[in-house]
């Protein structure tokens, strides 16, 4: 590679319609490329011939339920000439495809989470990563060894040498080195989430991390070398033919060319999160990022694109919108920035950063040595230094105002946005924690706030915040409490309890999470259900058909469980098992039976009696068979809320914690069916898993709620359910490092920061804002 050369566009290859996860060079045909993306899809790629510099799309592979994750191919066999391409994906499994089909040859099944890493050796072997802190190895189809070790998400895997040396980095911070299944070797140094692995020779190997750095080790041991330059998380790195040079990517939107050692070129993208890169035969880099897209970069001049291309690429970078605190401008001093005249200076490094102001906007340029010129890469957000103004734009959202608050004299001033419809005391408060500034403080702040906003109305005015799940009002500081029976004020999250305006402004203002307490679904028309069970039994197969005696015990369950009948007696055995009977009427007429049973699991004897240790499994089992993916949704809907309602009593809980992991897994098949009821009982049954594990230090079951959360929040639509599964996975986190740390290394805060905007309902965005805190 000519040290002298720089890389610039050849094209952009737009076709997949999500982030693009995984790239890699194909065997087969020549100069093609595979890419994977969070679109569901596998792409193969040929370059045109002719003037056109760019690709076409040859091959759409489909197969996985969920996100695709990772792709490698595997090298030509005597049966598969051409080769085969691997993918992972967030629906654990591996497909593994042929260039003549569109659905996998065969699926490797066995990982319990996220497939996100793939390696493959000589001989077909492949090796694959997972968010399940697992790597396994496979051959002829088969799980032939599991490498059990890591602590947390192993987000990198890669086969060292044809002895069966093997590698695999993870969310715990370490590497380690396996050998016929056995760990030779931990290697310590990196200080975050260990995200790519490449392979340099059989005795040396480079790693990249959430830490910002690029680490060169021996497999001795030693780590040889660090290199810095990325200012963010560092996803991928490929390694040139030399074995020296190598290409980076990360989160701080750019690709860095390496050579000797050094950081000798950057090249910054119109997307946040460059995810992958390979190097192509010809020495070209191709990388995918989270718009979708994917860029080649060529050093030959015959190759790049032409000067208009180039240009609008330029143009497009320029629009970039930049916040600061994402790390894609480093340490960088953001007071007394100068102004226009300082791009006459040149840079002294190239992919060097410098901000400008221009009037009230603040602009961001890169150096550029191969052009010898500055090139902007985006306007910045929350540069400018308006105190008040309508419409003020600042992290990417409008808001009434922007003030800059002055806590500490002589500090720095902070950025503090606010608009009209929101409660200054929960504004100061969130203000606060996100500065790290003491509690004492937030009288001061959200007086401020009151007094510099008296007598203006901006934004719409919200005269009353409803309790998240119940829609009961609350108090609102400066809007008048709302009297409970006792003419105190509504508790924030219940709507119950009193609290006086002092008492609420010192309490914590976070109403969503932990949520530790079940929720359960209550509302219920007996007189439909009644109506609707004799409806069917009507109709009933004779073998099926129910006595009326067996229907008015039934009813007098029913009307019991639900206190609609003072002078009903409590539920008796003989009642509760004629439920559990009725429970296995043919799946096409048994809805009313689950609806009966749904509320009748929240009463104290029928809890202990359906889910005591003996019948509590044949319980789940039979709500399980009813939860098949290929099953009628209604009945879907009503097991999922059965398993809610569970959790109102200490046996059905000690069941669901019992059988957690598959209750979770196949709860999580039934993400994907579209259906909103069902979607909003999944949210609730991850929650109150979540609720009851939050206290407790087992790691891996809060894993698979992150995980099953995580995975629902790909397919999920429907507001109520996404707000449910963000208090999931905030009460899964909060007050626990360790929680947090998994989630960091599942990439939560990227996957849930598009709702944190969302203001119908108003709930979505506010607790997704406390789940990115909580993350940071």
């Amino acid at each position: 590679m000519a040290s002298s050369s720089s890389y610039k566009l050849m094209c952009s290859i737009p076709g997949h319609e999500m982030d693009i996860r995984g790239i890699t060079a194909a065997v087969f045909p020549e100069g093609a490329l595979v890419s994977v993306s969070r679109d569901r899809t596998g792409r193969v790629w040929v370059p045109n011939s002719g003037p056109d510099k760019g690709f076409t799309e040859m091959h759409c592979m489909s197969g996985h339920s969920n996100f695709v994750s990772c792709v490698c191919t595997v090298a030509p066999s005597e049966a598969y000439p051409r080769g085969l391409i691997a993918t992972g994906g967030n629906d654990n499994n591996i497909c593994v495809f042929t260039l003549d089909q569109p659905q996998p040859l065969f699926t490797l099944e066995g990982h319990k989470n996220t497939v996100c890493s793939l390696s493959s050796g000589r001989f077909g072997t492949l090796l694959s990563g997972s968010w399940d802190t697992t790597a396994k190895v496979w051959l002829s189809e088969k799980c032939i060894m599991t490498l059990q070790g890591h602590t947390a998400a192993v987000w990198a895997v890669v086969i060292l040498s044809e002895q069966g040396l093997m590698l695999s980095g993870s969310a715990d911070k370490t590497i380690k080195l396996w050998k016929a299944g056995r760990c030779e070797k931990t290697f310590t140094g990196h200080e975050d989430c260990v995200r790519g692995l490449a392979v340099i020779s059989s005795t040396e190997f480079f790693s990249c991390s959430n830490d910002a750095s690029i680490r060169r080790w021996l497999v001795t041991g030693e780590c040889v070398q660090v290199y810095y330059s990325h200012t963010n998380y560092i996803y991928s790195l490929a390694v040139f033919p030399n074995s020296q040079d190598f290409v980076s990517t990360g989160e701080d939107r750019t690709v860095r060319i390496w050579r000797k050692g050094e950081c000798s070129q950057t090249i910054r993208l119109p997307a946040q999160s460059v995810w992958c890169c390979c190097i192509l035969p010809n020495g070209d880099i191709a990388v995918g990022a989270s718009d979708g897209i994917i860029r080649v970069f060529t050093e030959a001049e015959d190759r790049m694109a032409s000067a208009q291309d180039l240009q609008a690429f330029e143009d497009e970078l320029s629009k970039a919108t930049i916040d600061p605190k994402t790390g894609d401008l480093g340490d960088i001093n953001m007071e007394d920035l100068p102004g226009r005249e300082h791009l006459n200076e040149p840079g002294n490094r190239d992919g060097q950063t410098r901000l400008i102001k221009d009037g009230q906007k603040v602009e961001a340029y890169q150096w550029s040595v191969s052009d010898d010129r500055w090139m902007k890469i985006g306007d910045v957000v929350g540069g400018s230094n308006q105190q008040t103004s309508k419409s003020v734009m600042y992290e990417g959202k409008e808001y009434d105002y922007v003030f800059s608050i002055d806590v500490n004299e002589g500090g720095p001033s902070m950025k503090l946005p606010y608009n009209m419809s929101e409660d200054p005391w929960l504004t100061a408060h969130n203000f606060l924690q996100k500065n790290d500034l003491s509690p004492l403080f937030l009288d001061q702040v959200a007086n401020f706030i009151i007094e510099n906003t008296k007598g203006h109305v901006v934004g719409p005015a919200q005269p009353a915040v409803g309790d998240p799940f119940t829609g009961s009002g609350r108090y609102i500081p400066g809007s008048g409490p709302v009297p409970d029976a006792h003419g105190g004020v509504a508790d924030p999250f219940t709507g119950g309890g009193a609290y006086s305006s002092a008492a609420l402004r010192q309490m914590t203002t976070n109403i969503y999470f932990p949520k530790t307490d079940g929720v359960t679904f209550e509302q219920a028309n007996t007189s439909q259900i009644i109506t609707k069970l004799r409806e069917l039994n009507g109709g009933a197969p004779t073998e099926h058909k129910l006595s009326e005696e067996f229907l008015e015990s039934l009813e007098q369950l029913l009307l019991s469980v639900c206190g609609l009948n003072s002078s009903e007696p409590p539920p008796t055995i003989q009642q509760i098992n004629l439920l559990w009977k009725a429970s296995h009427w043919p799946e096409d007429i048994v809805f009313p039976v689950l609806d009966i049973m749904r509320l009748a699991v929240r009463h104290p004897q029928v809890n202990q009696s359906l889910c005591g240790e003996a019948e509590g499994v044949q319980l789940c089992n039979h709500l399980l068979n009813l939860m098949r993916p290929e099953g009628r949704p209604a009945n879907q809907m009503l097991a999922l809320r059965i398993l809610c309602n569970c959790f109102s009593g200490r046996h059905g809980r000690a069941l669901l914690m019992a059988q957690r992991e598959m209750v979770l897994s196949r709860s999580a098949e039934l993400s994907t069916v579209c259906n909103k009821n069902i979607h909003i009982a999944l949210a609730t049954l991850v929650l109150n898993y979540a609720g009851c594990l939050h206290s407790q230090p087992d790691l891996e079951a809060k894993a698979q709620c992150l995980s099953v959360a995580s995975r629902a929040l790909e397919t999920v639509k429907d507001k109520e359910a996404v707000f449910r599964l963000l208090v999931a996975l905030g009460t899964t986190v909060a007050s626990d490092q360790t929680a947090q740390d998994l989630a960091r290394s599942l990439g939560v805060s990227s996957q849930i920061s598009k709702y944190s905007s969302v203001s119908d309902p108003s709930k979505v965005g506010d607790c997704c804002q406390l789940v990115l805190k909580e993350l940071q």
